[in-house]
């Protein structure tokens, strides 16, 4: 079950937040509305996905961290059921302060922040903001350094790759999963990942967002390192990496050094998308960083 709670982002933007399982009661029954999180005594979570994903890629996760945590997945701007702004609103600031209004108007402080790729950092940056809203930050598969024009440039072909529209969910499963050529062995969950940002128009199956907006929200990071927010970020964190991933092995030990407070996981047999591809293996990972968390 998936319970549907709006939160107002920066410039008005309609944003769709989902708790996918009841929050803890420790001490009484929670209150109905969105700010419930503060007085039922259960620690906020906060989950971020990345460029392309939803709120539903976090399912899995949000049901498993729900008997300790009260955890929320954020649909951002021009993602899932969220609003789809114009072009020009889809800047770091825009998603920094949205997830900043999220934390508020849920009553989710102080929060853990778990963000993947263009998620984490939006975390981590919003760490650095707040550090008065944030206990503690997990940052999966996010690059800190530059990525250039020339990765920009590939992204933007990759999209007009796409065979839009797709005749079946079956069809965008085995496109994303075998034939895309940036696939480099079949990935069943790759596929499903996918599936999952679909939606049926009268013409076939879509992605729920433009790609156009994905590019404007790629653009406002890429050409920039980001090490400088991580400097900033007082709380506990966590660096974790697929193995098969797109963060190296050195550039994540950098991140954990650069880190005030970093430490260092890796999730074995994984690639980009850990958390949807092997969830068990992810909780592995995460598990001992949240419970010293929880001892704080």
């Amino acid at each position: 079950m998936a319970r549907r709670i709006d939160v107002t982002g920066t410039g008005g933007v309609r944003l769709a937040a989902w708790e996918f399982a009841d929050p803890p009661k420790p001490e009484a029954e929670a209150e109905p509305d969105g700010a419930a999180g503060a007085e039922s005594g259960a620690p906020g979570v906060l989950l971020l996905h990345g460029l392309m994903g939803r709120a539903s890629h976090w399912a899995s996760t949000a049901r498993w961290l729900a008997g300790r945590h009260r955890a929320v997945a954020l649909d951002q701007r021009g993602h899932g059921r969220s609003d789809k702004p114009p072009e020009a609103a889809y800047t770091r600031e825009a998603y920094v302060e949205d997830a900043e209004a999220a934390v508020e108007q849920l009553g989710l402080a102080p929060v853990v922040l778990i963000g993947h790729a263009m998620g984490a950092l939006t975390a981590w940056q919003l760490a650095a903001k707040r550090p008065d809203l944030v206990r503690g930050l997990v940052i999966c598969d996010m690059r800190a350094s530059a990525l250039g024009a020339a990765s920009q440039r590939e992204w933007a072909d990759w999209f007009r790759s796409w065979p839009v529209p797709f005749a079946s969910l079956a069809d965008v499963r085995k496109w994303f999963g075998e034939d895309d050529p940036w696939v480099e062995r079949p990935s069943p969950s790759r596929g499903a990942f996918y599936a999952e940002v679909m939606h049926e128009c009268e013409d076939g199956w879509r992605p729920v967002f433009e790609p156009q907006h994905m590019l404007s929200s790629r653009e406002t990071w890429v050409y920039d390192a980001h090490w400088e927010e991580l400097t900033q970020v007082r709380c506990p964190a966590l660096v974790v990496r697929g193995v098969d991933g797109e963060l190296g092995r050195a550039e994540a030990q950098e991140m954990v050094r650069v880190l005030p407070r970093g430490e260092y996981a890796e999730v074995p047999d994984a690639g980009h998308l850990a958390h949807y591809d092997l969830p068990e293996a992810w909780r592995g990972a995460v598990s001992p960083f949240l419970d010293g968390l929880l001892g704080d």
